[in-house]
């Protein structure tokens, strides 16, 4: 890192997969709001509502999770990170995953599905290596997660090139559940350990549960046998009660880690209120499926994708810049800005697939807030992904 004279975005794996990944969710956003009225037309041989959710989840998380893994994992195994032009291939590998998606009516099917499967596949060979030379095997269920993520995108794959309607298959609920356990699971580490950070500079007073306890492995477990069910069997009642128990105990899981306390501190409670749409999100889909005529399943599955893994992965973005490019963990006006649009987005679009005399307005609002959100990270934050890092961490 100290040899490396080239650009300053190319020092650390966060610094070009934050900035990269929030543009891309900002431009996607407005890409998608342009197709669905009708101004444009992309050259994508998905139909448009799978090619919107494929890039919100393959595409936007695969970054964000790229650029978490690549800063995490030298933490965890004690090795030197991933710098240079290295990097730099990798994020050119996921510019161009997104550019076959975008224009493969023009490519053949299999061509399309190896450009985009480049990342996972490259990514997830370079971090078993290193969790394998670092002897970090605890570690070795985030490569699991990250494996099903990619079997996932291809599953997505051949759905759209074969049974079309890919938004609706196992693809996209096996990666929403990859997703999913990926937060519960490291949000389940960070989450109750900055939040301790915090309250014990403050003083006295209750403290969150310590992390990964008994009750925390079978919350866990709950989860993982829900969505599995809910990946496999997604209309089934055995599905829909799953998620309502996996919710409930997730909601104690939360309640254990004391974020109450840490209202205060935007930057440490937006962590607790984005883990919070995960129990949300999974009782609302088990609703749906139980009382279809009652509950939607579409807004139901919005507060995972856009509430879980929009506001955690924009809740880490914010914090993990500011620690590593040695700035004071606080939340300024802006950043608690841009934490506001996305929970109008939130908000919004489930509320547009509860009110559809209003959802005109509604959709309009949401795409706007995400836009905001992520236009306004890559803003406030750009300068300081884009210069020489400090050397403070996390």
């Amino acid at each position: 890192m100290r040899n490396w004279r080239g650009p300053a975005i190319l020092t650390f794996g966060f610094r070009p997969f934050f900035f990269g990944g929030a543009v891309w969710a900002a431009l996607a956003m407005l890409l998608w709001v342009l197709m669905i009225s009708g101004v444009i037309t992309l050259p994508t041989a998905f139909d448009p509502v799978s090619w919107h959710a494929h890039e919100f989840l393959f595409g936007y998380l695969s970054a964000i999770s790229a650029g978490f893994l690549l800063t995490a994992v030298p933490n965890w195994t004690g090795r030197l990170p991933i710098v240079g032009w290295p990097l730099a291939g990798l994020f050119a590998i996921w510019v161009a995953g997104r550019l076959a998606v975008a224009f493969s009516a023009m490519l053949p099917a299999v061509l399309v599905a190896l450009v985009d499967l480049a990342l996972p596949v490259t990514l997830g060979f370079m971090i078993g290596r290193e969790i394998v030379a670092g002897k970090n095997w605890s570690n070795l269920i985030v490569l699991g997660m990250l494996a099903v993520f990619g079997m996932a995108n291809a599953i997505f794959h051949w759905e759209a090139a074969t049974v079309g309607n890919a938004a609706q298959g196992y693809g996209l609920r096996l990666g929403l559940g990859a997703g999913l356990m990926m937060v519960a699971v490291i949000g389940g580490r960070i989450v109750p350990s900055f939040t301790r950070n915090w309250l014990v500079k403050r003083g006295v007073g209750r403290l969150p549960t310590p992390p990964m306890r008994r009750f925390d492995k079978v919350a866990l477990m709950l989860l993982l046998a829900a969505l599995l069910l809910w990946g496999l069997w997604p209309t089934h009642p055995a599905s829909g009660w799953a998620l309502l128990v996996a919710g409930i105990v997730h909601v104690a899981r939360l309640v254990r880690w004391a974020g109450y306390r840490t209202v205060p501190e935007p930057l440490v409670f937006v962590l607790h209120l984005a883990y919070g749409f995960l129990p949300l999100g999974a009782l609302a889909v088990g609703c749906a499926i139980l009382w279809p005529d009652h509950f939607s399943s579409a807004p139901a599955q919005h507060l995972w994708m856009a509430g879980t893994i929009g506001m955690m992965t924009l809740a880490v973005m914010t914090r993990a810049t500011l620690g590593h490019t040695g700035q004071p963990l606080v939340a300024g006006p802006k950043t608690v800005a841009i934490y506001g649009a996305l929970m109008v987005a939130v908000f919004a679009r489930v509320s547009a697939g509860l009110c559809p005399q209003a959802s005109g307005w509604l959709y309009d609002l949401a795409g706007l807030g995400w836009i905001a959100a992520f236009a306004g990270f890559a803003v406030i934050y750009g300068a300081l992904l884009l210069r020489a890092p400090a050397a403070r961490k996390l």
